[in-house]
């Protein structure tokens, strides 16, 4: 395979050149990332790692992942014993065993301490690298981060998924006690041990800060979409009828049974004749489907990418939905797919969240509050009556998500954020004359 064309990118501190005579510090980065979560999983972290891995070769860079072996959201990929290397897509892999299983809290902490064991016990024989980046979840896995980084020298970022142990207390994986204090005592160690932090959200930079981390460790990179952001304007003829989906993770934060429930109750929404996919899996799938009472509601499990493709060209608006107490701990990805298709995003969320933030701005949806499933069934039914409006807010999201969301876009902060942390180690400047 021929080696890509290495991007130049200025080092941290050096002053702006002119066009004429730029002076770049052409570095090809030796970078591992850590995740627990990595394709062929199909929603959650796992595309977005593999983008991010691919984005990163494709600019010339040496790129290794060190991950589990895949059991998301269902262990379909059978069990592995041993570490084994595989090459995905032409990058090196490093797969770890894991405890498989979900369905309860100890199978899930089991789950990732087993990976935080196998990276303990595969970091001796990894290479140094120039830059490790480990993403969160798994929470236990940034202690063998912390550890490999510190022992080798090698500066390390943290890509904050989700913020633990916040996540964990609200979902209910851990009631409160020592187990949760220990927990966050852990999360400040993390913090100060990592070179950066890549957040989310203008939420999670105001809760790190609130916790004493210097904001100049903090970057604010949204998470690319992991299917292509549509260059031209959505085909609306491509839309059948009063279609409504959702996609990905049914976990426990999202709220999926009282929306549906409010869904199968409303007269109007009914009288449409309106549809709602939710073609994705999770631990709350259950719940969800003892509400689902006519076949107005769908829930398909994980589907191809041929039949997701399907789904959203002809889907009239999308649904985003995310119900909790407590401070923000996440923002779901399936919002930057959803705009990256033009589709307009009706949205069940907390008024102060991210997603609600980043619709008002852009436009390109609406905003019901989660305490308040009937109030979603309400304006769902207003909004599937205004096509204009539709396809009026999907091109502002579209055109959002093209400016924000794109894969190249993430990489180019993310790629100067790493220079940044290498400099000036990682390179020096090329000499003149």
């Amino acid at each position: 395979m021929p080696t890509p064309p290495l991007r130049g990118v200025r080092l941290s501190g050096s002053p702006p050149q002119s066009s004429a005579a730029p002076d770049y510090a052409m570095k090809r980065l030796r970078i591992q990332l850590w995740s627990f979560y990595y394709a062929p999983e199909p929603m959650g972290i796992a595309p977005i790692s593999a983008e991010w891995a691919r984005a990163m070769r494709d600019r010339g860079h040496h790129v290794e992942v060190i991950t589990a072996h895949p059991s998301y959201p269902r262990p379909v990929w059978g069990r592995a014993v041993r570490p084994y290397r595989e090459v995905r897509n032409g990058i090196r892999v490093l797969r770890l065993p894991v405890r498989l299983g979900r369905n309860t809290t100890r199978q899930r902490l089991l789950g990732e301490a087993t990976y935080a064991a196998g990276l303990g016990l595969a970091s001796p024989t990894l290479s140094t690298p120039d830059v490790i980046v480990a993403t969160s979840p798994s929470f236990p896995a940034l202690l063998p981060t912390m550890v490999n980084a510190r022992l080798r020298g090698v500066p390390w970022i943290l890509w904050l998924q989700d913020i633990l142990p916040e996540a964990a207390s609200i979902t209910g994986l851990i009631e409160e006690g020592r187990l949760i204090q220990a927990a966050k005592r852990f999360e400040k160690a993390a913090y100060a041990s990592a070179a950066r932090i890549a957040v989310l959200s203008a939420s999670f930079t105001e809760n790190l800060r609130s916790k004493g981390v210097p904001e100049g460790k903090l970057e604010r990179i949204y998470n690319p979409a992991t299917r292509p952001v549509l260059t031209q304007p959505r085909a609306t003829s491509l839309v059948e009828g009063h279609r409504v989906l959702t996609m990905g993770n049914v976990g426990l934060s999202q709220g999926l049974g009282p929306l549906v429930r409010a869904f199968e109750d409303s007269e109007s929404v009914s009288r449409l004749g309106a549809h709602l996919l939710i073609a994705g899996d999770g631990v709350a799938a259950p719940e969800v489907r003892k509400e689902i009472r006519s076949d107005r509601v769908t829930l398909t499990g994980v589907v191809s990418s041929d039949r997701l493709e399907y789904e959203l060209r002809r889907a009239a608006v999308a649904v985003v939905s995310q119900r909790y107490e407590g401070a923000e701990f996440n923002v779901p990805s399936k919002l930057m797919n959803f705009m990256g298709y033009g589709l307009p995003v009706l949205a069940s969320v907390r008024e102060d969240s991210e997603v609600a933030r980043i619709l008002r701005e852009c436009e390109g949806g609406w905003v019901t509050d989660s305490r308040d499933p009937e109030a979603f069934a309400t304006r769902l039914a207003d909004v599937l009556l205004r096509p204009d409006e539709l396809s009026r807010r999907g091109e502002a999201g579209r055109r959002f998500a093209l400016e924000n969301f794109r894969i190249e876009r993430t990489a180019d902060v993310f790629e100067d954020l790493m220079l940044r942390v290498c400099s000036p180690t990682v390179s020096e400047p090329a000499k003149s004359g």
